[in-house]
């Protein structure tokens, strides 16, 4: 396993057994590493288990988790049980790959992911509008983000918030969260919401849209099928871009200032950095493994990758990106001396071929 993540974190190219085996000048037969992804598939049971010792490194009563899914993009591979078509929300699009979802712990001293699900459709039927097979998960993935927070408590992680992106935000998650779980969250919702407003105690008994309070506002509310008060605060900011974004927030904390919301919400962050970095870092896309066991098990090597590039990065204290930057120039400075090297070596035996022909 070591050997397989130090070559995820190091590889800038596909990632395969035979290119492994020839990093090792074939001290390891390609088969052995083949065998290895092929053998039984792990979960997030073996992922809490690889970094449980730096999640009790950096944990903190005041942590938080953020939950949140991301494509694994696969358009040229067969679909099977895991690599099936999924509505992409940050492009808009329906693409084809592996859909996964993540419980990131964040804290001050560091990340991690702690558990993950890999949305695996498992069922067969004919789309009545089509009239063509599809797929569908026997979970769906509300239930399957419940079971990472749920799994979250029971492993003891200590963390006092949840934060998701919208497609999380149902009254179904944040009553679990409120209720069972004992925690707080800080969710956005979608405009199509209805809230009744809470004012001195007493509940409207009319529901409006959340557009009627105003930018800047932090009210009590209501919200539809959610049988507590929340905090609700309308966040109006410029992104990167200059586009204006509007960002209906909720929380079960009443106690929560705007500004408290505010950078609770932030640390969501985190986990988009956390999917760039799988990407970009420990080789997650770049596997052109085939089977859904190989496929399975590559994705738990690049989540523990992660782990590993993430205490790395803490000991070397910057960045995931900057490490991988730094050991892409060492690489190349081994490359421009092996050119140089090879080079020499061929105007050594040019010399030699002009003087025997002289």
């Amino acid at each position: 396993m070591d050997l397989y993540l130090d070559y995820l974190i190091t590889s800038t190219s596909l990632t395969t057994s035979t290119g492994l085996s020839k990093v090792t000048d074939n001290a390891v037969s390609h088969d052995k590493i083949t065998r290895f992804l092929s053998s039984k598939i792990d979960t997030s049971a073996e992922l809490w288990r690889y970094g449980k010792s730096y999640c009790r490194e950096i944990e903190d009563e005041e942590g938080t988790l953020a939950v949140d899914d991301s494509v694994l993009h696969k358009p040229y591979t067969d679909e099977n049980e895991i690599i099936a078509w999924h509505h992409d929300h940050s492009t808009g699009k329906s693409v084809k790959g592996i859909n996964f979802i993540t419980a990131l712990y964040v804290t001050d001293k560091g990340n991690l992911p702690i558990g993950y699900e890999l949305i695996d459709k498992t069922e067969k039927y004919i789309d009545k509008k089509t009239g063509k097979e599809k797929r569908k998960s026997k979970k769906t993935k509300n239930e399957r983000f419940q079971d990472l927070v749920k799994s979250a408590v029971e492993n003891k992680v200590k963390f006092k918030n949840v934060v998701a992106d919208s497609w999380f935000s149902s009254a179904d998650n944040m009553i679990f969260i409120h209720d069972k779980m004992k925690k707080t969250f800080v969710m956005p919702i979608k405009s199509s919401r209805l809230i009744s407003l809470v004012e001195d105690g007493k509940i409207s008994e009319n529901y409006v849209g959340i557009d009627s309070v105003k930018p800047g506002e932090n009210k009590l509310v209501r919200l539809k099928d959610v049988d507590f008060t929340l905090r609700f605060y309308r966040q109006v900011f410029k992104n990167g871009d200059g586009v204006t974004v509007i960002l209906d927030l909720v929380s079960n904390n009443l106690e929560l200032t705007n500004e408290q919301i505010g950078e609770i919400y932030h640390k969501r962050w985190t986990i988009e950095i956390y999917h760039e970095s799988l990407k970009n870092n420990v080789s997650l896309e770049k596997s052109p493994t085939k089977t859904v066991q190989t496929q399975s098990n590559h994705i738990f090597a690049s989540l523990c990758g992660y782990i590993r590039l993430e205490r790395i990065s803490k000991q070397a204290k910057t960045n995931h990106f900057a490490l991988k930057a730094k050991i892409y120039i060492e690489a190349l400075k081994i490359a421009f001396k092996e050119l140089s090297r090879l080079s020499f070596t061929r105007n050594l035996q040019l010399e030699d071929l002009i003087q025997v022909t002289a």
